[in-house]
């Protein structure tokens, strides 16, 4: 899995090109706290080119936000989530435990 990231607002901005699953979601998670570190608990998902997430990708989004909760009492932003994905977090009750945003800019924003 291709995964890029950027600075936006004193935020990382992660964008996984592809689904998030069992196969590349550790890698994902590594970044992700990685980026946590250095922008403290600043981090966004840029979910526009993540086609879905399987049960160990969800898993991921869970430890991530949990660590961002516990570390700088923030969550996950999640920004540009397709349909599907935002179903799966709300059918299995996870979709609580983030911030959603229609775009990158907006959950950028947030944190002004």
């Amino acid at each position: 899995m291709e995964i890029d990231t950027a600075q936006i607002n004193g935020a990382t901005v992660i964008k996984p090109n592809g689904p998030l699953a069992k196969a590349d979601a550790d890698q994902f998670k590594g970044i992700a706290i990685e980026a946590g570190m250095s922008t403290p608990g600043r981090i966004i998902l840029d979910a526009s080119a993540v086609p879905f997430a399987d049960s160990r990708g969800l898993e991921v989004l869970l430890d991530i936000t949990e660590e961002i909760q516990r570390e700088h009492n923030d969550v996950l932003l999640l920004a540009e989530n397709n349909d599907t994905l935002r179903e799966v977090m709300e059918l299995t009750g996870i979709a609580g435990d983030f911030e959603f945003f229609e775009d990158v800019a907006a959950a950028a924003g947030s944190f002004e």
